[in-house]
């Protein structure tokens, strides 16, 4: 596997409010293996040993639990290097008996699993088919959802173990009020539209990738309690950019930084 020479943007950071630290701690650090790099006050970061992404944990025991779909973070996805290390994880979930598993897909692009961590947030690990594999209908990308074999996955995997330590934060995926809107958003940081013929979603990307960010409209503008637990912000890394906070549709804060430095992060098979 290489990498490529020519990224331009990469996600490596993402931040949610927590009601309860010690099990949102138990899951993304016991069980899926980040590690804990700072504690300052309210504030934990986490990071895998490859330190691709930060993982941030704001937390404020007295915030309600967003329910869920609300406006806001869909899923958050997290891609492992290979099929191996999707079922070395799969099986440490399994080991684990983890309750809230919530199913698994063939995208095409790509292989998933789908769970919620304790609070509800959604989370996403995948791994990514080569390029040369993913489906087009003419010259525009053909994404599809089909079930995924986990049981030939789990076949891959003699032994379980964490995250990868060069696992990277793939993707987001966002609920959205307004489709033209959030996708209006996101083409002002240099995405563009990948796929538009998904029902009730779109995806969009940098560097010919399949997606960095989905929007859709399946929580159907519900919204979630003020200050409720969930999603905060995220940190877009992005060449030659000049460093800078927005806010997206959903309230989101967005970091911008400047990636000139960074190292490729994202696979090219």
């Amino acid at each position: 596997m290489t990498k490529s020479p020519t990224q331009t943007l990469a996600l490596t950071g993402l931040t949610l409010r927590v009601q309860n630290l010690e099990r949102q701690l138990a899951f993304y650090r016991d069980l899926l293996g980040l590690e804990v790099i700072r504690q300052q006050g309210p504030q934990t970061d986490l990071a895998l040993p490859g330190r691709q992404f930060t993982l941030t944990l704001l937390h404020e025991p007295t915030a309600p639990l967003r329910p869920q779909p609300t406006l806001g973070l869909y899923h958050f996805a997290l891609l492992l290097p290979s099929r191996a290390d999707l079922a070395a994880i799969f099986r440490r979930l399994v080991e684990a008996r983890y309750p809230h598993f919530q199913g698994a897909s063939d995208h095409g692009v790509s292989e998933a699993l789908y769970l919620a961590d304790p609070e509800g947030n959604g989370l996403e690990l995948y791994r990514d088919r080569p390029r040369p594999e993913w489906p087009f209908r003419g010259d525009r990308l053909a994404m599809v959802t089909k079930a995924l074999d986990l049981e030939a996955l789990l076949s891959e995997a003699r032994n379980s173990r964490p995250l990868e330590a060069q696992t990277t934060l793939g993707h987001l995926h966002l609920h959205v009020r307004d489709l033209d809107e959030a996708q209006a958003f996101f083409e002002g940081l240099g995405l563009a539209l990948m796929q538009g013929d998904y029902p009730g979603a779109r995806f969009l990307a940098a560097d010919g990738y399949h997606h960095h960010i989905g929007i859709n409209l399946w929580a159907r503008g519900r919204t979630a309690p003020p200050g409720a637990t969930g999603l905060l912000g995220y940190r877009i890394a992005i060449r030659n950019q000049t460093p800078k906070t927005l806010t997206d549709p959903g309230g989101a804060q967005v970091q911008i930084v400047d990636s000139s430095g960074f190292p490729p992060i994202h696979p090219v098979q």
